[in-house]
């Protein structure tokens, strides 16, 4: 613990890790997410039980989520996680759970990152910034990708057939309804970036291929993603971000994750909070929050 900055601070690599997952709860009174040391989370809206956005795995034994995020060498191929999870890199990473948001450190290849993850204090809305910086000392052509399996329920088992995707036009934003949920109608989930160039897919298998898993994706195989959504498909929300930066650049590009009670709820949230200067004030809003209440 770090007195100083009120954080739980936790060092990994890859054979150095925690004996269990160490979370971090991370709400406001209608909408949460639960993220671990090594970045696995789950996402709710208004029952963190009856109404999941993403899959919660109740393991006490292997930290599994239903999110995650890659940076990819577009030139070379390799790819890691800036969380330690689901693609540990090779070299360590440094966890920070703070009073309202966590926090992930990595360099991997001279390419340094640092994710920010936590949520709004008034609105349904998770936010996910991440920054990198290059260190490699000539330009580099980078590729930074989130990915969410949708829920919109208890269990994915349930509900995944029955979940329908689409593509916002104003935001850019994927949507994400599931019509045959009785207890929580109506409700719309986003998933979105504030990187105006992008390619997106709502198709799981598309994302994992045959076989696949979150670790080696099929899509980190591929220079782009298809932008297929709809009806009828394994449902998640993936986008994936190209990024050319020069010697010593650094750039953060914003992902949100949330839920409205109708469409035009969940777009205009998705619209408003995809801005880099709105997730910052959020976030001095969550900082000042808990500064208050600790001090």
């Amino acid at each position: 613990f770090d007195p100083a900055n009120n954080e739980y601070v936790i060092s990994t690599s890859r054979s150095q890790i925690t004996p269990a997952p160490w979370v971090n709860v991370l709400a406001n009174p209608t909408f949460g997410t639960v993220v671990s040391e090594s970045g696995m989370a789950y996402t709710w809206g208004e029952n963190a039980h009856e109404f999941r956005l993403t899959p919660w795995h109740n393991d006490p034994v292997c930290d599994r989520g239903g999110e995650a995020f890659y940076i990819r060498d577009d030139e070379r191929g390799h790819f890691w996680s800036p969380m330690p999870l689901p693609r540990r890199g090779f070299e360590p990473y440094v966890t920070r759970h703070g009073f309202g948001y966590s926090v992930f450190e990595h360099t991997e290849r001279f390419i340094q990152s640092e994710v920010w993850v936590y949520t709004a204090l008034d609105a349904s809305v998770k936010f996910i910034v991440v920054k990198i910086k290059n260190l490699t000392g000539r330009p580099r052509r980078i590729s930074v990708t989130g990915y969410a399996e949708w829920v919109l329920g208890d269990l994915r088992s349930k509900t995944a057939m029955h979940v329908i995707t689409e593509v916002d036009r104003e935001s850019g934003a994927i949507l994400a309804r599931n019509p045959y949920n009785m207890e929580f109608p109506n409700r719309i989930a986003f998933f979105n970036t504030s990187a105006s160039n992008r390619t997106v897919t709502g198709n799981r298998t598309e994302f994992l291929g045959r076989n696949g898993t979150l670790k080696d994706p099929a899509v980190m195989k591929r220079q782009h993603l298809s932008g297929k959504v709809g009806a009828g498909l394994d449902p998640c929300a993936a986008i994936q971000v190209p990024l050319d930066l020069v010697d010593g650049e650094e750039t953060e590009i914003v992902f949100t994750l949330g839920v409205g009670r109708n469409v035009s709820e969940a777009c205009k949230l998705a619209l408003f909070f995809s801005d880099p200067g709105t997730a910052g004030d959020a976030l001095n809003g969550v900082r000042g929050h808990w500064n208050d209440k600790l001090n």
